[in-house]
């Protein structure tokens, strides 16, 4: 097997560093040069180059960037062609590359196999002129295309057909800003008309084939962070205690994708539109939190186990999720929520368990959202903890408090809808079997449960003794509220341990 290429921050930044987004360059020309050296060397590259000044021009030749992969699983090395830093005589440095530039990256793993790649870069209308003083540099950039292309692919010192890979962006144009220091601090917008991937790989050792397309109308970045000047890029923990941070926000236009996947008879292919969406991440020595959204989503999925096409459709899909990531004496905010709204999905489906059309095909919607306080027992992205969480009998962390802000259930004409608010007391875990004791209530209403039972039951998806015994805690549980087939429920634990139902005490 060839070994691992990491395309980790490490290795991205390099490709973004000449078409984009990385602060790079300085007043002169020899200043440009010695940043590009440090930024790299942030990531842990050792960079190689020969250096021949001509005119206003510094040309760098023969650039090598090497690092060592983690966990001591080998060495990987990309080489670029030549680069040119011209001075433009006005208190500004141009990058100048060529509109073609083969990457070539080689990589060796611990039992000394080889893998080479090539990765051509094309460019048409590319500009990059770095603006500014040694304390704060800005970076304006553009160009009419950018394109990445894999070429050829040799392992082992032989030359390996694995298929073709190509990303394309269109009318680009971004600005950096920089400041220097402990921390190097870069603010950076990007945005861009259509992308276009395509992707079609052939698994040289099994036949499997994977191709995939696909392509988006627009596309919109934000982000900011910092970098120290003394970090190890391939330990995130190190890298955050250092002071690493970053917030980022990207924004996609309508898009489509095809995919398809064979193997030995097995087959799966998907087509998928949206109407745009956003991607944030942020992640600082204390929390790492993660948000997406899609609208207006329509899937295809095929496959050779169904007879038929599977059609599904949602409104809105999106997801937010907040996190502690350090070890803390103190209880520390998380968050998470998940929305499938508005899903539907076709008549086939439906058909296979409701023939009879008996449930309503109204879409259906999942909302759940949750926030609360936790404390780490441990620093969750220290790879050193890994083995230790791993083993633990006791969860990683101590739960102080959680709220449901909002539950919405909605699906084949019943309604849940809740709310909630408790908190925890780590010191007791006698009272609850285990469990810390929990303080607090949970309201909860139902919509047409008994009519979704009664359905199911008369489909035969339901044994009527199992109606009975749903019914039967239905009542335990709850009482009627307003409005037809209506149930309201309020769970509460007070600060004595008792658990009460409506007011009535079940523990």
């Amino acid at each position: 097997m060839a070994p691992r290429i990491y395309f980790t921050a490490p290795a991205a930044a390099v490709f973004l560093s000449l078409s984009s987004s990385v602060a790079l360059a300085d007043v002169t020309p020899a200043q440009v040069w010695d940043d590009w050296k440090s930024y790299l060397g942030l990531y842990g590259y050792d960079v190689e180059a020969n250096m021949a000044q001509s005119g206003d021009t510094l040309n760098v030749s023969g650039l090598k960037m090497t690092m060592a992969m983690p966990e001591d699983e080998g060495m990987m090395t990309i080489a670029l062609p030549d680069i040119g830093f011209a001075d433009n005589g006005d208190g500004t440095v141009s990058v100048v590359m060529p509109d073609l530039m083969p990457i070539r990256i080689t990589a060796s793993d611990d039992e000394g196999q080889a893998f080479e790649a090539v990765v051509n870069y094309r460019t048409q209308g590319f500009t990059m002129v770095a603006s500014g003083d040694t304390d704060q540099m800005t970076y304006d950039y553009k160009a009419d295309t950018a394109a990445l292309e894999l070429g050829e692919v040799i392992v082992d010192g032989t030359p390996t057909e694995v298929g073709k890979a190509s990303m394309t962006i269109s009318d680009l144009t971004g600005a950096t800003v920089t400041t220097g220091g402990d921390l190097r601090e870069t603010e950076q917008t990007f945005t861009s008309g259509a992308v276009a991937y395509v992707l079609d790989i052939v698994d040289p050792e099994s036949s499997a084939t994977l191709a995939s397309q696909g392509s988006i109308d627009s596309f919109a970045y934000t982000g900011s962070g910092t970098l120290p000047t003394d970090m190890d890029a391939t330990d995130m923990a190190a890298m955050l205690d250092a002071g690493f941070t970053m917030q980022a926000r990207m924004e996609t236009g309508p898009g489509n994708s095809a995919f398809a996947f064979a193997e030995n008879g097995d087959s799966f292919k998907s087509v998928n539109t949206s109407n745009g969406g956003t991607l944030g991440i942020t992640m600082d020595a204390t929390k790492m939190s993660y948000s997406g959204e899609r609208r207006d989503v329509e899937m295809t999925l095929e496959t050779n186990d169904l007879p038929f096409p599977v059609q599904l459709a949602s409104q809105t899909l999106g997801f937010d999720l907040t996190t502690p990531v350090a070890k803390s004496d103190t209880p520390q905010d998380f968050a998470a929520s998940l929305t499938f709204a508005d899903v539907t999905v076709s008549e086939p489906v439906w058909a296979l368990f409701d023939p009879g059309q008996q449930l309503p095909r109204d879409p259906a919607t999942v909302d759940i959202d949750l926030t609360g306080k936790a404390r780490l027992m441990f620093d969750l992205l220290d790879p050193e903890n890994a083995e230790t969480i791993e083993n633990l009998d006791t969860p990683p962390a101590e739960v102080h408090a959680l709220t449901l802000n909002s539950l919405t259930v909605r699906l084949a004409g019943a309604e849940l809808t809740g709310e909630g608010d408790f908190t925890f007391d780590n010191s007791d875990l006698e009272s609850f079997g285990g469990m810390p004791a929990p303080l607090g209530a949970l309201d909860l209403r139902l919509v047409g449960g008994n009519g979704l039972l009664d359905k199911l039951v008369s489909m035969g998806l339901l044994p009527q003794e199992q109606a009975s015994g749903a019914r039967m805690m239905m009542g335990l549980f709850a009482r009627p509220g307003e409005g037809e087939d209506t149930l309201v429920s309020r769970i509460e634990v007070n600060e004595d341990g008792q658990v009460m139902a409506n007011g009535q005490r079940l523990k």
